[in-house]
């Protein structure tokens, strides 16, 4: 069975944009393969929020989100690229934070160069880390990886810091430092794209956030734009808030959900997705092959 980061790294070899969704827990994750995506992406803010209940400002260790991209990752068949934050510290943690992310099961993972408390990349109050800093980081990160496939992405979010001319030397020096793709965060316009593109030659990754700084480019527009990824974080994150949402006002106003059914899942289409039967067949599977090996003996116990 291909490994995961071999099926990712072919993908970013390969023509073609790599869409992925994002997903914040196990659930989004089987949605997002249901319905035919190729890839996703673990969000780190819908990991902060839905897993420790706190806003994205770096409230969350490395240990959880580990946790969450192992579950994430053992729960499809297709390749995860997990946010990693800042590396969660120094060149030594981002060291670490590879391995772990490696073990995990996801095929790659981007570290962005802010300084702690960490911002929403669309949010005001950001900083940045020295380029020094952040390419040693990258070092490090690259001295962390164990399997050659493994996709690392370096993120800026120097553009809303420190403006483009600044950006743009932190694009070539983590392109030279040696990482695998480059993930400009909230770039707002086609012209900053363009300028990006014509310092380096490396895979550029896309934010499409909604509300967000960035414009909201369609895959056809990506493509002509040069980009090999693009993410959607909060798509499903912000769209199920609204629902929920939705759903108990109805109830608390009129005590009953029936208005709201063709909205909802029916439970024989939820465990459906969660691959229920398959895992009923494996019980059975196994409950026929004891029965038939041992079945008689339990019998002789009995009597």
């Amino acid at each position: 069975m291909k490994k995961m980061t071999t099926t990712l790294r072919a993908m970013i070899n390969q023509p073609g944009l790599i869409v992925a969704p994002g997903a914040y827990d196990c659930l989004t994750a089987k949605i997002i393969q249901e319905e035919g995506f190729k890839a996703l992406y673990m969000t780190g803010g819908g990991t902060a929020v839905t897993h420790v209940g706190r806003p994205d400002l770096g409230f969350i260790t490395l240990t959880e989100m580990a946790a969450n991209a192992r579950a994430i990752a053992s729960t499809v068949n297709i390749p995860v690229i997990a946010d990693a934050d800042t590396g969660f510290g120094s060149a030594l943690n981002a060291y670490r934070t590879v391995q772990e992310y490696e073990r995990s099961g996801v095929a790659g993972l981007h570290i962005e160069d802010q300084i702690l408390p960490k911002q929403c990349g669309h949010l005001a109050g950001k900083r940045v880390v020295p380029i020094s800093e952040m390419v040693h980081k990258i070092y490090g990160a690259l001295e962390g990886r164990t399997d050659d496939d493994f996709v690392i992405i370096a993120r800026t979010d120097a553009l809303a810091v420190t403006g483009i001319d600044d950006t743009l030397k932190r694009c070539v020096a983590y392109a030279e430092a040696g990482v695998d793709a480059l993930f400009v965060e909230a770039i707002t316009s086609r012209e900053e794209v363009l300028r990006v593109q014509n310092e380096v030659d490396i895979p550029l990754m896309y934010n499409f956030g909604e509300h967000g700084k960035s414009p909201l480019f369609t895959h056809k527009e990506l493509e002509e734009l040069s980009y090999k990824l693009v993410i959607y974080p909060g798509s499903l994150m912000f769209s199920m808030c609204k629902l929920a949402q939705r759903v108990l006002r109805e109830l608390k106003a009129k005590g009953t959900t029936e208005a709201l059914m063709n909205d909802m899942y029916s439970p024989k289409e939820f465990f459906e997705t969660m691959d229920s039967q398959h895992f009923q067949d494996l019980d059975n599977k196994w409950k026929a092959a004891a029965d038939k090996n041992f079945g008689d003996e339990q019998k002789g116990a009995i009597k």
